[in-house]
């Protein structure tokens, strides 16, 4: 059974920072796209950052560019999303996705398997 684990959520105040990870058990990163998403309390899952399988390639919601940063290291077999400069509006619980295309999407319709979720809060 694939399992993908997030972590590194918390609270944190207005302009601050976090990173979250994503790793996977019992399969190896690297033959898949990577999606990172977020729900806030009443709202739709909105797609935030993403990763090529191919050439890592990354693509960003307008909402967050400049301002996070996707990445993964094979190596490690491990995903990050890291986040500065955060907002109230960023609050929410985050998860990772992956995909078996060699691109990578902002529509969660694009992916097979999610984590849990890891909820970030972003106040004062």
């Amino acid at each position: 059974q694939i399992q993908l684990v997030e972590s590194g959520g918390g609270l944190v105040q207005p302009g601050g920072s976090l990173r979250l990870s994503c790793a996977p058990s019992r399969f190896t990163l690297d033959e898949y796209s990577i999606g990172w998403f977020r729900q806030a309390p009443g709202k739709e899952r909105e797609g935030v950052s993403c990763i090529t399988r191919s050439d890592g390639s990354t693509y960003n919601a307008d909402s967050v560019k400049g301002r996070f940063t996707v990445s993964r290291d094979d190596a490690k077999n491990t995903a990050y999303l890291q986040m500065n400069s955060l907002k109230p509006e960023d609050t929410g619980v985050y998860y990772c996705a992956i995909g078996s295309g060699y691109m990578c999407s902002l529509r969660s319709s694009w992916y097979d398997y999610w984590g849990q979720g890891t909820q970030v809060t972003v106040s004062s």
